[in-house]
């Protein structure tokens, strides 16, 4: 018997009672879920036994992933910490997202870690590191709350995505004042992200990079018809896959990634030709479903997803991963610290570059990681596209998104979603 929950109450319920749940059900098979609206109109009239009942899931095992998914959010006494809510009054404060798939045994090493590291750590620390689909809507709010007092900002964070920490409004700002600093001490971070063709390493030292979230592409054989089988993304800009395109539109980060690195390399006539290649936007854990066409709606021919998601693809179903040639796109996991604490956050910088979190990023949830003991077990022809730190540096990223956007929904004659 739960000590939080019944397998009677309704999916609404569970999931407005603890919304540390909501991404355990979406990367279970309940995408859709992750849509607030969904979840008060549909998790109403749904029991959790009758959601399992009907997906063929064990509910005993499941009914177990969701208490422990919960206690993961409760405070831990014996640390006198509040994991996934972040309090005011600690000495230094951490906050972020973690992607998905990852965030519980992520979470579960971290813990750990600040249990054992109890009697050395003599000051307070408070944190929230909270699943990416609920987004940075709050960290921003906080960021612009601030209003140009560093002091008022929190001392570490960890997310992926571009808008947060280069929007001039938001922590381009702060940056741009010398706020910030990459206290990893890491020299040489993994070849696989610095050769002849990449470097993630920030040549004004201010940003860490733990891992990138890479963005491929998996073809739907059967709605591929006649056309050539696309294998760049230069590919997928060609007429005849107009409105054939899935794009993970509810994925921002990914989305902003996307659409920059589309910008880096292809310009505003290659942001121009995504737009037309739109047919519609999915949660990425809808994607490896893609392949079936729902109410009358035609089935993407490609569909733009995590690589996380594309390997879980059923290999004796239509969809076929493809490694783009000129490069998976990435959303880099930025770790954020600001120097004034430098040797409050040091301890915690240095645990979530280390060789263990690397592994998990990289072995459990597909995001390769950049530290230089890890094997990411790349081969090859696995290589990235990285829009660059000039790129960056030369633009107020902020504004270029904004640009961007526009520039792909008029093209798609498409409201933003």
């Amino acid at each position: 018997m739960s000590h939080y929950l019944k397998a009677t109450d309704t999916i609404y319920d569970i999931t407005e009672k603890y919304p540390e749940t909501i991404e355990l059900f979406v990367t279970n098979g309940f995408e859709k879920l992750s849509n607030p609206v969904m979840r008060r109109s549909l998790g109403k009239t749904i029991t959790l036994e009758t959601a399992l009942s009907m997906r063929k899931i064990n509910q005993e095992l499941f009914i177990k992933k969701l208490e422990e998914a919960i206690e993961q959010s409760l405070p831990n006494p014996s640390a006198g910490l509040s994991p996934m809510k972040k309090e005011d009054g600690g000495d230094i404060r951490i906050e972020g997202v973690l992607p998905c798939p990852i965030r519980l045994p992520l979470m579960e090493k971290f813990e750990a870690w600040m249990e054992s590291q109890k009697d050395t750590l003599d000051y307070k620390v408070d944190y929230n590191l909270k699943s990416a689909n609920l987004g940075l809507d709050d960290v921003k709010d906080r960021v612009i709350a601030a209003d140009g007092n560093a002091d008022a900002l929190s001392d570490l964070y960890l997310s992926a995505g571009f808008d947060l920490f280069f929007d001039k409004k938001l922590m381009g700002g702060y940056r741009e004042a010398g706020e910030f600093e990459d206290i990893s001490d890491v020299e040489q971070i993994n070849p696989d992200f610095d050769n002849e063709s990449i470097s993630l390493k920030d040549p004004k030292k201010q940003y860490a990079i733990i891992g990138v979230v890479p963005a491929i592409f998996m073809v739907n054989t059967a709605a591929l018809g006649d056309r050539p089988f696309p294998e760049t993304w230069a590919d997928l800009m060609k007429p005849e896959f107009e409105n054939s395109i899935s794009l993970p539109m509810r994925d921002l980060d990914m989305f902003n990634a996307f659409l920059l690195h589309i910008h880096r390399y292809y310009g505003e006539d290659g942001v121009k030709k995504m737009g037309k290649a739109l047919l519609r936007s999915m949660h990425p854990a809808q994607m490896v479903k893609s392949h079936i066409s729902k109410e009358g709606n035609p089935a993407p021919a490609v569909s733009v997803t995590p690589y996380f998601f594309a390997s879980m693809a059923d290999k004796k179903g239509p969809m076929r991963p493809v490694w783009p040639r000129d490069g998976a796109i990435i959303s880099p996991i930025f770790l954020l610290a600001r120097s004034k604490n430098r040797e409050k956050i040091k301890p915690f910088v240095d645990f979530l570059y280390s060789k263990e979190i690397g592994e998990i990023l990289s072995s459990n949830g597909k995001f390769p990681s950049t530290n230089p003991l890890v094997d990411n077990h790349l081969s090859p022809e696995q290589k990235f596209m990285w829009v660059g730190w000039d790129y960056i540096h030369s633009h107020d990223m902020g504004e270029l998104i904004a640009a961007t956007e526009h520039l792909f929904y008029h093209a798609s004659e498409k409201e933003s979603l």
